[in-house]
């Protein structure tokens, strides 16, 4: 028996609606994939120049969410709501995979249930970029002080740019956002939804990153750079992992001959 092929399965319904497998379009994702792979290191190098050339800018970005005697801005009963559903937001989306792959399991294929390597590659991207790559990695040892711990915004200790690994913060520092990365990770998922809403479900990814970003900021929890070194990251991670995952060697025709089921 040949294994399925599709990312999602929808049943017949909506395979009869948009005439086509859905999942991704491998031979014609990859240009794209491989253009957003290049943009995406265009944008760090810029980002690595500008900031470390100029790291005041970081500390210009964060005044605007900073008010002297007030504080920051974000720091309100609205913002933490909302810094709660920005925060389980990636999980949910995460665990609704997981349980649709159980659905898939035991037959259940009438609702948007993922194949077995579209769950590995969501939880393989969640894993190794927010989790890893963000939270273990980098916010453990880059000792980098968040903007409300900074002297130059009512803090205690010195400023550092995002490059300089020698800031006062010992544990859970500034550099990059955890936050910012899970919300980015949402690219993920958004890149193996149908073909007809991929490019609304992308640009609802970034915006929700972006949305995210800014409310970090607004909390005094990290700077800008922080938060567009920690999208950045995530969304090399996510786009390699994508193309590591449908190969650009594979083409549409041998789609029935590739099990993408685990």
């Amino acid at each position: 028996m040949r294994a399925s092929t599709q990312v999602f399965s929808l049943g017949p319904w909506p395979s009869r609606r948009y005439g086509q497998t859905f999942g991704p379009s491998l031979e014609l994702a990859m240009p794209v994939l491989r253009n957003a792979t290049l943009l995406t290191l265009a944008i760090s190098l810029v980002t690595g120049l500008v900031f470390g050339l100029a790291p005041e800018l970081d500390l210009a970005a964060a005044n605007l969410f900073w008010r002297q005697g007030a504080g920051f801005i974000g720091q309100t009963p609205t913002g933490e709501m909302l810094r709660s559903i920005f925060y389980a937001a990636p999980l949910f989306l995460a665990a609704c995979a997981v349980f649709g792959w159980l659905l898939r399991l035991v037959g259940f294929k009438r609702v948007w249930t993922p194949s077995g390597r579209a769950t590995l590659y969501l939880l393989l991207s969640l894993t190794l970029g927010p989790g890893l790559l963000v939270n273990v990695v980098l916010k453990e040892h880059s000792h980098r002080p968040r903007p409300i711990q900074t002297q130059d915004l009512g803090g205690q200790w010195e400023f550092r740019p995002w490059y300089r690994f020698d800031g006062q913060c010992q544990r859970n520092c500034s550099f990059v956002s955890g936050e910012a990365a899970s919300a980015f990770w949402t690219l993920a998922p958004a890149l193996l939804t149908p073909a007809p809403i991929r490019a609304l479900s992308i640009a609802a990814a970034l915006t929700f990153g972006v949305a995210t970003s800014a409310l970090r900021m607004a909390f005094g929890g990290h700077y800008l750079s922080d938060t567009l070194w920690a999208g950045l990251f995530t969304i090399l991670i996510v786009l390699g992992l994508y193309r590591l995952f449908w190969p650009q060697k594979t083409k549409e025709s041998d789609l029935r001959d590739t099990g993408a089921a685990l």
